[in-house]
C-alpha cells in the first residue's frame, strides 16, 4: 500500500516535471514498502543510485527552463538542488560505510523534500513558467 499517492496539489502544471515528481513518490513508496517488510537494506543501494540518476535528469530539466525563461528565483532554487545532491552523496557514503540508520534518514529526507520543496519551492515557479507557455 502506498504511503503517498499523487494528487493534484503536488502538480506544477508542467507534464514532464509532474511525471518526474511522480517517480520520486514511487521511490518513497518503494522504500516504505521495503521498510515495512524488513527488506530496506536490499533496496537501499539501487534506491540511492536511482536518486542520483533522478537528480541529474530532473534538476537539469528544471534549471534549463529557469535559464531559458529567466526565472527570477533561479539562484535560490539551484542552491536547494545543490543541497539535495550533497545529501544524496552523503547517503551514498553512509551506505558504503554500513550506516544502518540510513533508511529512516532517507525516508525523512525524501518526505520533507516532497512537502517543502515540491509543494513549496517548486510551486513558486509553476505560474511563472506556465505564463511563458511551459505546460
Amino acid at each position: 500500500m502506498a504511503l503517498i499517492n499523487w494528487n493534484p496539489s503536488y502538480s506544477v502544471k508542467i507534464g514532464e516535471i509532474d511525471s518526474q515528481h511522480q517517480k520520486l513518490i514511487t521511490m518513497i513508496n518503494e522504500l516504505n514498502d521495503a521498510m515495512l517488510k524488513g527488506k530496506a537494506k536490499d533496496i537501499l543501494s539501487p534506491l540511492i543510485d536511482g536518486l542520483i540518476a533522478y537528480t541529474q535528469v530532473h534538476f537539469s530539466k528544471e534549471e534549463m527552463l529557469f535559464d531559458k525563461y529567466k526565472y527570477p528565483d533561479t539562484p535560490a532554487h539551484k542552491e536547494e538542488h545543490a543541497a539535495f545532491v550533497k545529501k544524496v552523496s552523503e547517503f551514498r557514503e553512509g551506505f558504503k560505510k554500513g550506516n544502518m540508520s540510513l533508511t529512516i534518514n532517507i525516508m525523512d529526507f525524501l518526505s520533507n523534500w516532497l512537502t517543502k520543496h515540491i509543494c513549496g519551492t517548486d510551486k513558486k515557479y509553476s505560474d511563472f513558467l506556465n505564463s511563458n507557455g511551459v505546460k
